[in-house]
This record gives structure tokens, C-alpha cells and sequence, in this order.
């Protein structure tokens, strides 16, 4: 947090110097357009400043490090379709059959470190308590959970604090629901440092978002760009997969789950009903055109995100301690 915070301004001064605008949309709210130029790749500052403090103190163990990896590479199609739109100076960047496919290939090494550590490839639904087996369709459910989380950040990312904000948050329960974990695996001297190494990375990754943040509050000087979305999708994640949480992360993640279900929603309406379920998708811009102020979504948004968490972590409390 403290370098991001430090290093944010030259960071900045670098991408404005060097002309690394945001491109806006046309059809999106016009007042938006107002944003057009604001420095992009945000997302960088966020993730090496990360990456820096968890590989100083880190037990380098295989989840944490798959997890890291994980961010990374999802955080490098961002970068890739980003650079795209830049070069070409334009709002569309890479094909999405591209980013399905380098997803796609992200999923093969997060499966082979699965098989590595030996997870089950059951999913467990709380409440009924249920383990559902998947077996080999395990493999298969990776790549959606990858895909899904790393596209619905994407897709919150269109308001100042926004993502940010929601990812800090999400990102936080992790590592808290980690630190839990490790205290409780054994005496102090005989505990689990998978867990702890786990939850080095979270507290790492939300220190360098809560430092993008303070530049990227509203009104925002740095914007964090399909690079920081896409890498905190691959985050939360890689987090779920790790710990055994993926039904959880239908909580941690519910603002994304949200937003990209009003895309799919709009998209279906409108393609086979021929009408519009919102003023504009995804929901966040609904809201805007309803006349909400973009700090009032954001701070709603935020605390939405806060007792959907909450909800997890209790829901993690309860019933995945005994794994």
C-alpha cells in the first residue's frame, strides 16, 4: 500500500506524459465523456506493488504461487487488450475468442497445480451441506469460474472506486477467511503455512488496490484498465479454487455475479423480446441514468459487496473449517 501510494504519482505523470488515455464510449453516458484521457494502466501500479511485497515475505508455497500466477496472467490479456486500444486508439481491444482462449490455457496450469495438491473435485454447497461430485467436469468448471470472475470484474470496472473498492473488499474476506484457517490448523510452531502463505498474498494484493484507490476515488486521476479488472477476476478466483470456497465465491463475487448477469439479461431481452429489462448494462450504468450520483452507486455498491461477504465468511465459519 505504502509504495503504491508513494510510486502512484510518477506512475500517473508517466502514463499522461506518454499519452495513455482512456477511450470512451459512445454510447455510453455522456457524462462520461468527460473521462476521456484519463490516464489508463492503473492496473500495473496495483499488481507489481503486490507482487513486490508478497515475494519479499512469502513461504513460496504452490496454492499461493498458483494463485499469484493466476492474477498475473489474467492481468496480462488485460494489458494485452488495453495495448490493443491504445495502438489503435479505440474502446475495443482484443477479440473475446482470444481472451477465451488465453483463459482457456490459464485453466490447464491452475488444473495441473489442483492435481499437484491433490484437491477433490467435489464442489460443497453450505446450508444442505452437500459435496457434489464433478469428477473430470471439475477441469471443465475451473475454466467458468476463471473466465466468470475475471469477465465480471471487467464489466463492474466502468465507475470511479468501483472495482477497486468491490475487489478490496472481496479480497479481504480471503484473507481473513485464510488467517482464520491458519491459526486454527495447529499449535503456534506446527500450523499450516499454506494458509498463512495464502493469506500474505490477499493482504498484499489489498494493500496494492487499496493504493491504486486513493488515486482512482472519485473523481479518478488513473483509471486501472482491463489490466487490474481482469487480474482481480483471476485473484478472486484462483482464491476460491485454492481454498475449496468455489460456491462461496458466488457471495464474495456477488456485485460481478450481478453485473454481468444484467448484461446477459439485457442481451437476451433485447435479441429475443425485442425490449430493454435496463435503462443501460451493465446495472451500474442503469443506475447512472436513473440520475444517481456515481459516488451514491458506488458506496451502495460497496456495502452490498460488504454484507454479501459477510454472508460468506459466516457461511465459511460454519461449514468449511473441517476441510
Amino acid at each position: 500500500m505504502v509504495i503504491s501510494i508513494i510510486v502512484g504519482p510518477k506512475f500517473i505523470e508517466f502514463l499522461r506524459r506518454n499519452e495513455f488515455g482512456q477511450h470512451i464510449r459512445a454510447e455510453g453516458p455522456e457524462r462520461h465523456v468527460a473521462k476521456q484521457g484519463t490516464p489508463v494502466l492503473g492496473g500495473l501500479l496495483m499488481l507489481v506493488t503486490a507482487a513486490i511485497a508478497f515475494l519479499a515475505v512469502s513461504k513460496y508455497k504452490v496454492p499461493a504461487l498458483t494463485v499469484l500466477l493466476v492474477t498475473l496472467a489474467c492481468g496480462a490479456i488485460g494489458f494485452l487488450d488495453d495495448f490493443i486500444k491504445l495502438t489503435h486508439k479505440r474502446s475495443l481491444g482484443l477479440n473475446a475468442r482470444w481472451k477465451l482462449i488465453l483463459l482457456a490455457l490459464i485453466t490447464v496450469g491452475v488444473a495441473f497445480a489442483a492435481r499437484h495438491q491433490h484437491l477433490p473435485t467435489w464442489v460443497l454447497i453450505p446450508v444442505v451441506d452437500w459435496k457434489v461430485q464433478l469428477s473430470w467436469g471439475w477441469y471443465v468448471f475451473l475454466f467458468f469460474v476463471i473466465a466468470g470472475a475475471a469477465n465480471g470484474v471487467n464489466l463492474t470496472d466502468g465507475l470511479d472506486g468501483l472495482a477497486a473498492g468491490t475487489g478490496i473488499i472481496a479480497l479481504f474476506t480471503f484473507t481473513a477467511m485464510n488467517v482464520m484457517k491458519y491459526i486454527r490448523s495447529g499449535p503456534p510452531g506446527h500450523r499450516v503455512d499454506t494458509k498463512l502463505d495464502l493469506a500474505i498474498l490477499g493482504a498484499a494484493l489489498v494493500g496494492g488496490a487499496v493504493g491504486f484507490l486513493w488515486y482512482n476515488a472519485f473523481p479518478a486521476e488513473v483509471f486501472m484498465g482491463d489490466t487490474g479488472a481482469m487480474a482481480l477476476g483471476g485473484a478472486l478466483a484462483g482464491f476460491a479454487i485454492m481454498t475449496k470456497t468455489e460456491f462461496l465465491l458466488l457471495l464474495i463475487g456477488g456485485i460481478f455475479l450481478i453485473e454481468a448477469l444484467s448484461v446477459m439479461i439485457q442481451v437476451f431481452t433485447f435479441k429475443y423480446m425485442g425490449r430493454r429489462v435496463f435503462l443501460m448494462a451493465p446495472i451500474h450504468y442503469h443506475f447512472e441514468m436513473k440520475a444517481w450520483s456515481e459516488t451514491k452507486i458506488v458506496v451502495r455498491f460497496w456495502i452490498l459487496t460488504g454484507i454479501l461477504c459477510a454472508t460468506a465468511f459466516a457461511l465459511y465459519y460454519r461449514y468449511y473449517f473441517r476441510i
